[in-house]
């Protein structure tokens, strides 16, 4: 098939006002998508110890409660938030009859992406790759028929190793076109360790390698990127003009919600896609009305940082 017939059949099954609502919306992402080795940590810190389950299958029915009681939340509004990431096992479960994804676009107007990386590798040349994604393509088939928008995937950077960081996007974006010639929108995460101790050094040397690989980009392709909170305020400035760039969202990296928040408000343009930072305050045993006066105020506190 001819490329540009391809880009162009793309780009038709991408949805078009969840793709305008990401690129020109206020608010923020929320990452909804702890998984594997995460989840019991997540569920702990709503309140759900390790006893209050014995298997996988339980510990996900579990952390699912958690994510549907967030989602259906009057607190989780569109007005603040845009999109919402979700894990496999969080897409593949239905929240009142209906797919997550579903949901979240038709009940709630707020754009649904999936997670689509198997956790890192061990550190090799000062960062973690990902590592392999078997059965890529199915999964992405299947987020195609489950109504997803886009995807995420997580690199971590330690050192300032150009050797490594170069290796880390260059699979990013090698992903990322996988993902992309399917309908969906990648969102490419290549983050930086906030307590790495040459953080700006790694950054550099990132948002180098990012451009590259945007340079190389055809004109029709479109990525999200998903980046640690920059040492040097509006660093990241070139990439959120850069025509394929949908969006550029910030993580909040082991920083608190209020630091956090703080830091992303000295970055304009800049977005959230908070995890920890967003249930910080949440427990299981929290009244409704508690629980939803604690997220709608967690929730104002992210979306002023990213709309200032």
């Amino acid at each position: 098939m001819d490329l540009q017939k391809l880009k162009f059949i793309i780009m038709a099954n991408v949805n078009k006002e969840q793709l305008d609502r990401m690129h020109f919306g206020k608010g923020f992402i929320a990452a909804l998508d702890q998984s594997g080795g995460s989840t019991p940590k997540a569920l702990s810190q709503y309140g759900v110890e390790e006893n209050s389950y014995s298997n996988d299958e339980e510990m996900y029915t579990l952390v699912h409660e958690m994510r549907t009681r967030i989602i259906k939340s009057p607190a989780f509004d569109p007005e603040y938030i845009l999109g919402a990431i979700l894990f496999e096992n969080t897409m593949d479960r239905k929240i009142d009859n209906q797919w997550t994804a579903d949901y979240l676009w038709e009940k709630k107007n707020i754009v649904p992406f999936l997670k689509v990386d198997k956790g890192l590798a061990d550190v090799a040349s000062g960062v973690q790759l990902m590592k392999p994604i078997p059965n890529l393509d199915e999964l992405l088939n299947r987020a195609v028929e489950r109504n997803v928008f886009g995807t995420k995937m997580r690199s971590v950077i330690k050192e300032a190793n150009p050797d490594g960081i170069r290796d880390i996007v260059e699979q990013q974006f090698r992903v990322g076109l996988q993902i992309f010639e399917k309908g969906l929108i990648p969102i490419i995460e290549p983050e930086v360790d906030i307590y790495s101790a040459d953080k700006e050094k790694s950054e550099q040397i990132l948002k180098e390698e990012i451009i590259k690989q945007l340079h190389s980009l055809d004109k029709d392709v479109r990525v999200m990127l998903k980046l640690s909170i920059p040492t040097v305020n509006n660093f990241y400035s070139q990439l959120i003009t850069d025509p394929h760039v949908v969006r550029v969202v910030a993580l909040s990296g082991g920083y608190s919600r209020e630091e956090a928040n703080i830091k992303l408000a000295q970055n304009n343009g800049l977005i959230a896609s908070f995890s920890r930072a967003l249930s910080e305050g949440l427990s299981a045993g929290q009244s409704d009305s508690d629980f939803n006066a604690v997220l709608g105020e967690t929730i104002k506190d992210i979306y002023k940082a990213s709309i200032t």
